[in-house]
């Protein structure tokens, strides 16, 4: 698995540096590249593996499994500290990546859901900076938070569809991100009760794609 996709990423990055350090000096924001003993496939192969994994967090993942077990597959393993400053790096070709190589088409069945990403605690809101000017209070069925939305579609067989980051107070009915949400579903999609609207079903379904919900006691009535 750790193969495959090292192979998948690396031709991805092939392709990718030439337009992606030609937009840099296009838009002049193109900076000093360090060298440095890991290249990018690596470093996304890495980052994306951490999610395949059984560790809870990036930082055990990296120093008890990586360097413990995978230094013959990257001799050129660097501090846990220097790793997460080229990480940073990395984010823009990783989303590159998922949007262009690793999203699926759906026309059959797809389930649609959003999960909260808090930012920090509730108590430390007015305090933290990080994220101050675009994350914001959202709900969920397990209270309210401070931070993000992830939502997601994925079909049948477990493939990803489509992604989208928001900030925590957009709602899940919102037509705007579903129409976006949803551009290359088709067929049926599946969704809790976070998704029932009369609004959201019928622009959908005027497009092809029947959303179902469950009903709560109230629409039932």
């Amino acid at each position: 698995m750790l193969l495959s996709l090292f192979c998948a990423i690396d031709d991805f990055c092939n392709a990718f540096s030439r337009f992606w350090r030609r937009a840099l000096l296009t838009h002049g924001a193109a900076k000093r590249i360090k060298p440095s003993k890991l290249c990018l496939s690596e470093v996304m192969t890495l980052m994306v593996h951490f999610h395949l994994s059984r560790y809870r967090t990036f930082k055990d993942y990296y120093l008890k499994h990586v360097c413990q077990h995978l230094r013959a597959e990257f001799p050129g393993l660097l501090s846990y500290s220097r790793f997460v400053e080229l990480m940073q790096g990395a984010v823009v070709p990783l989303l590159v990546f998922l949007h262009r190589c690793r999203l699926r088409p759906s026309e059959g069945i797809a389930f649609v859901d959003s999960t909260a990403l808090a930012v920090c605690h509730n108590r430390r809101i007015h305090s933290h900076k990080t994220f101050r000017d675009i994350a914001q209070r959202g709900k969920t069925s397990m209270g309210w938070f401070y931070g993000f939305k992830l939502h997601l579609i994925v079909n049948h067989q477990g493939d990803l569809v489509s992604v989208r980051l928001t900030p925590g107070n957009v709602d899940d009915r919102n037509l705007s991100l579903m129409q976006k949400l949803t551009k290359q579903v088709l067929g049926k999609l599946f969704g809790d009760r976070g998704y029932i609207s009369g609004k959201l079903f019928t622009m959908l379904f005027q497009r092809g794609l029947h959303l179902v919900t469950r009903l709560t006691t109230e629409s039932r009535k």
